[in-house]
């Protein structure tokens, strides 16, 4: 392959980083707010400092180099951190949200943190699909 091809192809991965990397330091910054915020349990907000811990350095190497070992890192991070959305939400469902009183309809209703639970979990699976994506990649260039 030519150095012109090899280059070519090097340039169209680096939006998709950009992209992981931009995703990746957008919720670890969104997690570090909660933190600040106190508005969860201590060991909620300690996970959400190790969460951040693992992977805002993860964001710097992925924007500067693509590293595949920071890519594996955040990729499991967001994994892990998408079941542990789930949890939450699941547990938020099953703690009983609804007040006595409510309406038929309104004891149906989700709670009212499972659509950002929800919105969560989705931005950690796009982090994690963003990360896979990449890595697979990157052994595909360095395979061809």
């Amino acid at each position: 392959m030519s150095v012109a091809a090899s280059v070519g192809r090097r340039a169209g991965m680096v939006p998709h980083s950009r992209i992981c990397a931009t995703v990746t330091a957008a919720s670890s910054l969104a997690h570090l707010w909660l933190v600040a915020g106190n508005q969860h349990g201590t060991w909620l907000n300690l996970l959400m400092l190790a969460m951040v811990a693992v992977c805002l350095p993860c964001a710097v190497h992925i924007w500067r180099h693509g590293r595949a070992s920071a890519l594996r890192q955040v990729m499991a991070s967001a994994l892990a951190m998408t079941g542990v959305h789930a949890l939450l939400l699941l547990g938020a469902g099953a703690s009983g949200h609804v007040h006595q009183g409510a309406s038929p309809a309104a004891a149906g209703a989700a709670p009212s943190g499972a659509g950002a639970l929800l919105a969560v979990i989705a931005l950690e699976m796009t982090t994690a699909l963003l990360a896979a994506t990449l890595l697979a990649r990157l052994r595909t260039q360095a395979n061809g």
